[in-house]
């Protein structure tokens, strides 16, 4: 009976494996010969598990063409987990960040129109930006902000800040959405944004976007200190901080030979096309 047990387990995890892999995500699915022939089972096999497996919701079938996909109580699972490891994970990533760079380091997720700080990493200066850890901060003037809006299209960033007023925190803060705009555009091809002096006078910072295993952006690491002290690291931690939030991105699932595929997608959504 374990043995039985542990044999139809086996065969159900071929089956989701082989309806994550490319080939189904290309084909928007797979027959039932087609992943009998790649997890290597009779059809009679595999179309009892795909049964088991559709009633608890972890695969679909399509009812035109009758292929089979990935669930989406898989999907809810995963991102689950993804919270739970990107929790977990930060921690370390953040005080990487904190040796590299020498500044606090922060770990944001957006939160409606503003960027909730979840944690939170300190240098050991007598002089450095404040912690944030469960506040809320606008999106508009902060670094981790507009990281966190880099794969939304104008019409979106338009709709996100409708009728809320950007006010002018800092003396360099964007004063209207062409002015967020052009700077988002510009932060995006260097994949990092900047701030200075736009939250609050004499404080400088520098973003970078974390990608959960779909692509999609789940949350942001910024750095943020004293403008006499970092004002003139800004573009290098830039690159370090990309660097990190990258490595941090695969531990969630993210596979970085994906990204120009994602940037293709991104950018026809930004277009309208």
């Amino acid at each position: 009976m374990v043995a039985e047990t542990a044999t139809a387990l086996r065969r159900g995890l071929a089956i989701l494996f082989a309806l994550a892999g490319e080939e189904a995500a290309v084909g928007g699915g797979l027959g039932v010969t087609r992943i009998a022939q790649l997890v290597g089972r009779e059809k009679s096999q595999v179309s009892r598990s795909l049964k088991v497996l559709g009633e608890c919701g972890a695969v679909d079938r399509d009812p035109e063409t009758l292929d089979y996909r990935v669930g989406w109580r898989l999907f809810t699972l995963a991102a689950q987990a993804g919270d739970q490891r990107l929790l977990a994970a930060a921690p370390r990533f953040l005080r990487q960040i904190v040796r590299q760079v020498g500044e606090r380091g922060h770990l944001s997720v957006l939160h409606g129109t503003d960027v909730l700080t979840l944690q939170s990493e300190s240098p050991p200066h007598a002089v450095q930006a404040a912690g944030w850890v469960g506040r809320t901060v606008p999106v508009h003037c902060t670094s981790a902000g507009r990281a966190l809006l880099f794969d939304h299209s104008r019409p979106e960033v338009e709709a996100l800040l409708a009728g809320v007023e950007l006010p002018p925190l800092g003396p360099n803060a964007p004063r209207d959405l062409d002015e967020l705009w052009r700077r988002l555009e510009a932060e995006r091809e260097q994949g990092f944004a900047i701030v200075d002096e736009e939250f609050e006078q004499e404080l400088v910072a520098v973003a970078a976007p974390i990608r959960g295993f779909r692509g999609s952006i789940v949350a942001a690491v910024n750095v943020s200190g004293p403008k006499f002290r970092f004002g003139s690291r800004l573009g290098s931690a830039g690159y370090e901080l990309k660097a990190i939030a990258d490595e941090l991105s695969g531990v969630l699932g993210w596979n970085s030979g994906q990204a120009s595929a994602l940037a293709e997608v991104a950018e026809l959504r930004r277009s309208g096309a």
